[in-house]
């Protein structure tokens, strides 16, 4: 069945006179006649059966269907023209879409994502921050690394490592350097992660503490917002301190206190949609980045290499 869809030209045409709201700068634009664009939109017009602009001597001004039509021809155009870069791009090579946590991505996985593409350097890994689940059948996703636990409908789960979280401030808060009790901590402003909850009250409750207040607090979404709103004093922050190495070793911000948090129920986890699992490009990165993760798991990852990895860092 024939579909019924305008000329491609036409929504061209239109879309530009719409978002210049001038016949005579969309023919600039698209280096036509503006005959030509108004040919077009009068074409437009009678295969839709309404008026899209309102014609005067001074000009062209949409219609409220005008408006209203331009703005979803706008999208679908930017989603075309975004699937034939995305085509143009492979030119034959494999190319991975990864969605990831941003922190993590930026701090743990673009330090070491030069290292696959020196070993494969046929396969491009373009990345896109989300911090929550999702559809793959909705997306163009071939994976995520997130964190949470392994359970996600339609996936194959691969660990990559836990996370220790642990009090950290500007060193301002630290009264002559030394560390905070976990009382002090309870008094002072406890800066919340939206997508960690119940991070301080698991915190405290590991320590045999009941802390009315540690669900209140100024709430961001990231740990990078975190690290910045703790170096400005804005509050103690729970972070593992892999996230925040630079900020450690510059002595921007200090571990308050050094018990670390360790979730049993959730992890950071390489997801793969079932779909997926047979592709070649996918199953080397896979590869490389369980690797990576084992190495850093046996270095850093554990409580003793926690400890030795801050121990560093300050020095």
């Amino acid at each position: 069945m024939r579909r019924k869809i305008p000329s491609t030209s036409a929504l061209l045409a239109f879309e530009a006179a719409a978002r210049h709201e001038s016949f005579t700068k969309a023919a600039e634009e698209l280096s036509l006649t503006q005959s030509a664009i108004c040919r077009q939109i009068g074409g437009l017009e009678a295969f839709l059966g309404i008026e899209l602009f309102r014609r005067s001597r001074r000009g062209v001004k949409l219609t409220e269907a005008g408006l209203s039509y331009s703005r979803r021809v706008a999208l679908q155009l930017d989603a075309v023209e975004r699937d034939t870069l995305s085509v143009m791009g492979r030119h034959g090579a494999g190319r991975l879409e990864l969605a990831l946590v941003p922190t993590f991505g930026t701090q743990w996985l673009l330090p070491r994502l030069r290292d696959f593409q020196a070993r494969h350097p046929e396969i491009t890994v373009n990345l896109t921050n989300r911090t929550r689940p999702f559809l793959f059948a909705d997306t163009e996703f071939d994976a995520a690394i997130y964190f949470g636990n392994a359970d996600w409908s339609g996936t194959e789960a691969h660990f990559l490592m836990p996370e220790h979280s642990v009090p950290v401030c500007s060193p301002a808060l630290l009264p002559q350097g030394a560390p905070l009790a976990p009382e002090a901590i309870a008094e002072l402003p406890l800066l919340q992660q939206t997508t960690r909850p119940y991070a301080w009250r698991q915190w405290f409750d590991s320590l045999g503490m009941k802390v009315p207040r540690d669900m209140t607090g100024p709430r961001l979404e990231l740990f990078s917002m975190l690290a910045q709103a703790a170096e400005h004093q804005m509050g103690m922050a729970l972070i593992p301190p892999f996230l925040i190495q630079r900020e450690l070793a510059e002595g921007r911000l200090v571990i308050a206190h050094p018990h670390a948090y360790r979730s049993e129920t959730q992890a950071y986890y390489l997801m793969i949609p079932e779909r997926k699992v047979e592709s070649a490009a996918l199953n080397a990165f896979r590869d490389w980045l369980l690797e990576e993760a084992r190495a850093w798991r046996e270095r850093d990852g554990g409580p003793a290499g926690a400890a030795a990895a801050e121990a560093r860092l300050m020095g």
